[in-house]
Parts: C-alpha cells; sequence; structure tokens
C-alpha cells in the first residue's frame, strides 16, 4: 500500500499543471509536459543500466514492476488532454483533474477495501471504480457543469475499469471526449 500511495503522489503533480497555466500559456505547459515525458524514459533507460541518485530511489519505490511506465504514460496523458482539448482549457483541466484525481481514488480505494470484483477483470473492483467516479466528478465540477462533469467521470470510470491498454492514456481521451460532446450539446 505505501508503494501505492507514493505512486499516486506522483500522479497527484497532474494539477500542478492546471496551476501552471494561471501562469503560463498553454503551449509552453505542452513543451513542459513533453520535456516530462521524454526526461521520464531517459531517466527511466539509465536507471535499469546505473543508479541515479535521487531519482533512482523514488523510480524504484513507485515502480510495481521493472518494465511499468505508468508516471510516463501519465503525463502522456496530460499531455494529451492539453493539445486535443486546448480550444477548451475547462475542458482539457477537467480532464486532468479526472485522470488526477479519480485514478488515485480508485486505486487507494480498491487496494484498500476493495471486496467486490468487477467482472472480466480480475485487478479491479466495484469499490475503486466508484470512488473514481465519485472523487472524479466532483474534482471535475471545479472546472465544467454537472452534466458533463458527472459523464465525464462515468465513462471515465469505466475506460479505468476496462481499457485493453494502460488507463492513463485511455482515461483523457475518453473523459474529454465525452464532455466536449455533452458540452457541445446542452
Amino acid at each position: 500500500m505505501r508503494k501505492e500511495i507514493s505512486r499516486q503522489l506522483i500522479h497527484a503533480s497532474g494539477i500542478l499543471i492546471i496551476l501552471l497555466e494561471k501562469v503560463f500559456d498553454p503551449i509552453i505547459l505542452i513543451i513542459i509536459c513533453g520535456l516530462i515525458v521524454l526526461t521520464g524514459e531517459l531517466i527511466s533507460f539509465i536507471d535499469k543500466k546505473k543508479y541515479i541518485p535521487f531519482f533512482s530511489t523514488v523510480l524504484r519505490s513507485c515502480r510495481r514492476s521493472e518494465d511499468e511506465k505508468g508516471y510516463i504514460y501519465f503525463f502522456v496523458g496530460v499531455l494529451m488532454a492539453l493539445v486535443i482539448f486546448n480550444f477548451n482549457l475547462n475542458i482539457a483541466n477537467a480532464t486532468i483533474i479526472i485522470l488526477v484525481l479519480g485514478d488515485a481514488a480508485s486505486t487507494l480505494i480498491g487496494k484498500r477495501f476493495g471486496k467486490i470484483k468487477l467482472p472480466y477483470h480480475e485487478y479491479k473492483t466495484l469499490e475503486g471504480s466508484t470512488a473514481f467516479l465519485i472523487v472524479g466528478f466532483l474534482g471535475a465540477l471545479l472546472q465544467i457543469p454537472l452534466l458533463p462533469a458527472f459523464l465525464g467521470a462515468f465513462f471515465g470510470a469505466i475506460a479505468e475499469a476496462y481499457s485493453p491498454i494502460d488507463d492513463n492514456l485511455v482515461i483523457p481521451i475518453v473523459c474529454g471526449s465525452v464532455i466536449s460532446v455533452v458540452m457541445y450539446l446542452i
């Protein structure tokens, strides 16, 4: 559980992107996220061959396995949200918030309290998915209206639970697309 808390604290750093948007132009944030992804890949590659003070300690304390790249995929997901939904920063921000808060809540609640396994996925639980929905919805309300926030979080929870690829890549696309369509229709 301690490893998961460390992982989720790294995920929580995604909120900084939203705060930095008050200071920097969105294009600068896209460049920052891109540099984080490239730097993360480089550090991960070097770490497999040689210990890097501080960085290796952080990476090794958070990784679930030697080949896992969830932290890099997370920043790719944030980058995708900024690039794809740059036309409306509230949508991009809501998408990032759902990814950051919803994913963290689902992991922490699901691992700690999860009892009811979801069909077709032995590692995901109803309790974790419910936590994703509630926390992601409440966080998204800070940026967008009620209906798009709820539907974005709802479909994000489904994507998190059943995605065949890393959920950090799928959640931003699903949430942002659903939110965009709903906001267009209302």
